[in-house]
């Protein structure tokens, strides 16, 4: 019943880390590796609001979203733009930007543990005889929520209708009179604050280091990569896939291994099944 529980705890997670990463992907092809970054950012932001000028743990949350929006749409339109369908260059540019974030924060001071951002809800209750904090608790119904409401923005809004056509189909959606490169802004803008929406969720139950940025890069790759790069429902489901690798992985080996799951699960899906669970990319057989 543990394994159970944190499975689906921890599942959720990784979920929360991948959305912002695979909504960007989706829309607009490009492989944002200052996702990780974008994650620690909104966290730090908010804890400054908190603790240095004291404002409410809403409006702190609030700034950190929409500073980490700004960001990542003029990420796309000041450098992402001018070097879009080389694929190599918007992954080294886009991880130039997130390494400069990480490493400038770390050295701006943000070292050790002491940046912690407190749970939402103090407190821990027995499910079935497993002991779960309220944060944990409200993080898989947080995400759950999330999840509803990205599906609902991206069926029933005209924005979201036009995201998912230039998900599906660019040149198709692009007949049709919708700008690709204002879809891709509001794409990366969207995508950073999904982003920074799972760092306000998640944090509270750890610190806010400079390391969470590059370990939540890996799992969201990881994560988008089983799933199939571009597709939500992949994402969610190779978060269940994973996240309960991980936990029977430190139930009967060690905690230290739970990144080994995710790059193995990477390997074995570029070995079997390229282009992941759900991706659309032709398999191996077809391209040769």
């Amino acid at each position: 019943m543990e394994i159970i529980i944190y499975g689906v705890i921890n599942s959720v997670t990784l979920a929360l880390m991948a959305l912002g990463f695979t909504l960007v992907y989706g829309v607009s092809r490009l492989p944002n590796f200052a996702h990780g970054a974008f994650y620690v950012l909104a966290g730090y932001i908010c804890w400054m609001l908190l603790n240095r000028l004291g404002l409410p743990y809403f409006l702190a949350g609030l700034i950190g979203l929409a500073v980490v929006g700004g960001v990542g749409a003029a990420m796309y339109h000041f450098i992402l733009e001018r070097i879009r369908g080389m694929a190599i260059s918007e992954i080294i540019a886009s991880y130039a930007i997130g390494l400069a974030i990480l490493e400038g924060l770390r050295w701006g001071g943000l070292k050790g543990g002491t940046f912690i951002l407190q749970p939402f809800v103090e407190g821990s209750v027995d499910i079935l005889g497993v002991s779960v904090d309220y944060q944990r608790i409200l993080v898989v119904v947080l995400g759950a929520a999330l999840v509803g409401l990205l599906w609902l923005f991206v069926n029933q809004t005209k924005l979201g209708l036009a995201l998912k056509g230039m998900a599906q189909d660019e040149r198709a959606a692009m007949t049709l009179g919708i700008d690709s490169d204002k879809m891709a802004v509001v794409a990366m803008a969207l995508g950073s604050v999904f982003a920074g929406v799972a760092a306000l969720i998640l944090l509270p139950m750890g610190s806010i280091v400079v390391e969470a940025g590059y370990h939540v890069l890996i799992m969201a790759v990881a994560v988008c990569i089983v799933g199939g790069l571009g597709s939500w429902t992949g994402a969610v489901l190779a978060a269940f896939v994973i996240g309960f690798a991980q936990i029977l992985t430190v139930a009967y080996i060690g905690a230290h291994w739970q990144v080994v799951v995710a790059l193995v699960a990477i390997i074995i899906t570029l070995i079997l099944r390229p282009s992941g669970i759900f991706g659309k990319q032709k398999e191996l057989e077809e391209r040769v």
